[in-house]
């Protein structure tokens, strides 16, 4: 895994004049290229600009660990995806080990500053490879996310909806540690990836340098069918769905869509902070957040999907995650209704 510690004030470039940041806060998020990425070191650049803190992040890492190491003061913030709240409350799935009681304890102690989708999931496979679509999974040996957390088991998830396969049963799925899978995905040791993509995808650009790439989208019929929709609706869930034609060009990408529109599951997720972060450091961070929701949608390609500056995206209901009251406050002064089903 690679890990690097990047400090807002200097690696950002930002102008000499900006106002002294008041506070120091470490940060953990996920590898370069992705949303989770993009979102937490956007934030660490305004709120150093904005003289409200200087952020260390910890980029590449397992955000099932960044999660629990905010939960238990270890970390201030972290990107998270909202299904990692959930299983965390009931101590289930990665956090089995914890028990219900110590997971329900850390889970009440992390709140959001704001939310975002993560982009989508997709299938993809070089073009030499004996992978030709979802029907070709059977047998195989699939790259399908991290060592556990939101990707695995939402790339385990679509699999069986899609290809009607299990991981260790019907298939051979591989998990690697994020700083690890470039040399993987290009080096033919597994048939296909089962991973997050994002338009354009940065994981997929770098690989083409070993060959062409087919990335395929969520049948139709699949995806308008019951098992499905059920899936988009599950907790730390949402749907994607978009023209093809939106997107530009690719040399070496092709995209597979029966009608040219791109469908999948996407993660919801949120940047999380301990629920004992400052308040006043809270209400400024989601303020320099609102007041620069452009610079979020626009600071990569991938980001105009985000949602980023939306109020509520995929809380409620069976998320546990409520906004940090120092969010709260900024929501509220700049006009913005926050749900009361969001509120501790």
């Amino acid at each position: 895994m690679i890990k690097r510690i990047i400090a807002a004030g200097l690696a950002f470039g930002l102008l000499s004049g900006a106002a002294s940041a008041q506070v120091i806060l470490s940060a953990e998020t996920g590898p370069p290229g992705t949303v989770p990425f993009t979102a937490t070191t956007t934030l660490a650049e305004i709120a150093a600009g904005a003289g409200v803190a200087d952020m260390q992040v910890a980029d590449s890492q397992t955000l099932t660990n960044s999660l629990q190491n905010v939960a238990e003061g270890k970390t201030d913030v972290s990107a998270a995806p909202l299904i990692l709240t959930f299983l965390m409350s009931r101590g289930a799935g990665p956090y089995a080990k914890l028990g219900k009681e110590k997971g329900a304890e850390l889970a009440s102690k992390v709140q959001a500053l704001h939310t975002f989708n993560y982009g989508g999931f997709g299938l993809y496979a070089y073009d030499s490879a004996s992978v030709k679509g979802w029907e070709d999974v059977a047998g195989k040996t699939i790259l399908n996310g991290p060592p556990r957390g939101g990707a695995l088991t939402h790339g385990r998830g679509i699999l069986k909806l899609v290809s009607g396969v299990e991981d260790g049963k019907d298939y051979k799925g591989v998990q690697l540690n994020w700083g690890q899978m470039p040399k993987t995905i290009t080096d033919g040791s597994v048939d296909a990836m089962m991973l997050p993509v994002t338009f354009p995808d940065a994981r997929i650009t770098r690989s083409l340098s070993a060959g062409n790439i087919t990335l395929w989208s969520v049948p139709k019929e699949i995806w308008e069918g019951e098992a499905m929709q059920k899936y988009t609706k599950a907790p730390g869930t949402g749907s994607m769905t978009f023209p093809l034609s939106d997107l530009a060009p690719i040399e070496g990408l092709t995209i597979v869509s029966e009608d040219g529109m791109w469908r999948s599951p996407t993660t919801l997720g949120a940047e999380v902070v301990n629920a004992s972060m400052d308040f006043e450091t809270a209400k400024a961070l989601t303020k320099a957040m609102l007041e620069n929701v452009d610079t979020f949608l626009t600071k990569a390609p991938y980001m105009g999907t985000t949602q980023v500056g939306s109020v509520g995206v995929g809380l409620c209901g069976p998320i546990p995650l409520k906004y940090h009251p120092g969010a709260i406050a900024a929501y509220e002064e700049a006009g913005i209704t926050v749900p009361d089903c969001a509120k501790p």
